[in-house]
């Protein structure tokens, strides 16, 4: 899908974090946005920068609100699932409704909005699906496994949808940042890595990814996509490295890797 003028996006997140910037980059392309999260203000302020913008409230982490956003956009040109929670700590530590937050936001919501726009798509041989997953989702953590969970899943999902669709005129791509500088859940926390990427770099990234169909695109420094790369082709060498270089004991890491 090279040509973007006047295409129909529905963006999920977009009121805060990395929504507003990739918002405004497929804008300057010709993009006529969907803008859908929580916060309606924040939408509504969005919106009015971005003209021929429509605004959909939805709260993804209730059972059938992506279901009704879906039923609510119309026709989508392009999907962009960006909405996204932390979920971190211990799993024995977290509750299970937190569990069921950050699966239903960051992965189901995806998956559903993803088969309920499709068929128009496929009926007009036409279609690109951008699924924003994460540096997470190729590197495992420690304390932070049903993040992880989640980001897998949306890698694994996007390549095999991309597979599902060759030849059909709909594309499916996934982009996976590092830690983002400026916005979004990392900038939040105020802390600070040497793998951080602007966030421009990223909305560049989604727009080369639909422009020139690309599988996926990983937004991060040199040695983050190197350690990516090192933890998908060799997960037991990889924990064992993490594991002594994040303090974690050695029986942790021998747990995990009987499961790789």
């Amino acid at each position: 899908m090279r040509e973007l003028k006047g295409r129909a996006a529905l963006l999920t997140g977009a009121s805060s974090g990395l929504g507003p910037i990739i918002a405004r980059r497929l804008h300057a392309e010709g993009v006529q946005f969907i803008l859908s999260a929580r916060r309606e203000a924040e939408l509504q302020r969005l919106a009015a920068e971005l003209p021929g913008s429509r605004v959909i409230v939805a709260d993804l982490a209730r059972r059938g609100e992506a279901e009704r956003l879906a039923a609510e956009a119309g026709r989508v040109d392009i999907l962009i699932s960006n909405a996204g929670v932390p979920v971190s700590g211990r799993l024995v530590d977290l509750e299970v409704p937190n569990i069921d937050r950050g699966l239903d936001v960051n992965l189901r919501a995806a998956i559903v909005l993803t088969r309920l726009l499709l068929p128009g798509m496929l009926e007009r041989q036409a279609g690109h699906v951008v699924v924003m997953a994460s540096l997470a989702g190729q590197i495992p953590g420690p304390r932070n496994s049903v993040y992880n969970a989640t980001k897998f899943g949306l890698r694994g999902f996007g390549h095999a949808l991309r597979t599902e669709l060759r030849g059909t005129g709909v594309s499916a791509s996934v982009v996976s940042p590092s830690f983002v500088s400026e916005a979004g859940m990392w900038a939040d926390s105020g802390q600070h890595s040497p793998f951080e990427v602007p966030p421009g770099r990223v909305a560049d990234a989604v727009l080369h990814a639909i422009q020139q169909d690309k599988a996926e695109i990983t937004v991060a420094p040199v040695m983050g996509r190197i350690g990516g790369r090192f933890a998908l082709i060799a997960p037991s060498t990889f924990l064992r490295v993490a594991g002594r270089t994040a303090g974690i004991p050695p029986e942790a890491v021998e747990g995990q890797r009987s499961k790789s």
